[in-house]
């Protein structure tokens, strides 16, 4: 038997420790990533140029709440910018390997932040939890 514990959401995110640890967890991405960034003496100019490309799959949402949700998260699990670098390795393109860390990056940011993986119901529901204003009829 599945015991239910104080750290659920009926909306199936996470809070309280664990929530917390997810949101340190993306910072650690984002600041490890940066930092090799900077060691490997690429130009800030194309990390500041692609930093938000990810954000790009919000046009997803276009076509509905479903099929956004897709896009988002195809651009924001770190399984994408993984297969790049490895990729980038296999075929001996070091650019590869520049992107995946601005990809990294991207994603540590957002979860850093709190914006997490989206569910299919709607933008704002996360695996990080809701983000944004909850609206009057939704404050209990």
């Amino acid at each position: 038997m599945i015991e239910r514990t104080t750290d659920t959401n009926p909306d199936g995110a996470v809070n309280g420790q664990v929530q917390a640890l997810l949101r340190v967890e993306g910072a650690a991405l984002f600041v490890g990533t940066s930092l090799f960034y900077l060691i490997s003496d690429s130009p800030w100019e194309l990390y500041a140029l692609l930093f938000f490309a990810p954000d790009l799959g919000f046009l997803g949402y276009l076509a509905g709440p479903r099929t956004g949700a897709f896009v988002y998260n195809a651009l924001h699990t770190t399984v994408a910018p993984l297969l790049l670098a490895i990729g980038g390795m296999v075929v001996l393109w070091p650019m590869a390997g520049t992107l995946a860390l601005i990809w990294f990056a991207h994603i540590g940011f957002d979860r850093m932040l709190g914006f997490g993986l989206k569910y299919g119901s709607g933008f704002r529901l996360t695996h990080l939890g809701r983000i944004g204003r909850r609206k009057p009829a939704e404050a209990s």
